[in-house]
């Protein structure tokens, strides 16, 4: 794996419904098409919807911030690269870009906090020691990468002050 860019995890194409009338994609299915690449880790990882059936556990989202960099039109070809920030037993810090792969700039970032949940008791549970090896593993591969740049980042507006124009 180099050492520059986070591994490559999942490829899509931009569907005609996730097109709003501004004739790009729509910021609601930025979420669903980060899901996927979600889903994509999670399964690289081993704790996809086959954890789910075989463990009766899951991963929630706890928070999620999207960075809308660069415009993606209906049959963009995107590709997903997904790196881990940090992670304790029971939450994992993800960092997911999404490229136009067609033109080859960065279209939008998603950064994400999951927290691992038993189902029969839907609450925050610690990873068993198996998950939680390949979790780590992967997070210390991925710490040797650059912090991306949007990673930490969140929103603001400085207050104008009464009066000022």
């Amino acid at each position: 794996m180099p050492t520059s860019e986070a591994p490559h995890i999942l490829d899509a194409t931009v569907l005609a419904e996730w097109i709003d009338y501004n004739g790009h994609m729509n910021v609601g299915y930025y979420n669903v098409a980060f899901d996927k690449a979600t889903d994509a880790l999670f399964d690289l990882l081993g704790m996809g919807a086959d954890y789910i059936r075989t463990e009766n556990k899951s991963f929630f989202t706890l928070q999620t911030n999207v960075h809308y960099i660069g415009e993606v039109l209906e049959g963009a070809n995107l590709r997903y690269t997904a790196q881990i920030l940090g992670y304790d037993r029971k939450r994992v810090h993800a960092f997911f870009h999404m490229y136009n792969a067609d033109e080859g700039y960065l279209s939008a970032t998603s950064e994400q906090m999951v927290v691992h949940v038993d189902m029969a008791t839907r609450r925050s549970a610690e990873m068993p020691d198996h998950l939680f090896a390949r979790v780590e593993e992967m997070g210390q591969a991925h710490a040797k990468l650059p912090w991306p740049e949007q990673a930490g980042k969140g929103m603001a507006l400085r207050r104008r002050e009464s009066g000022a124009a």
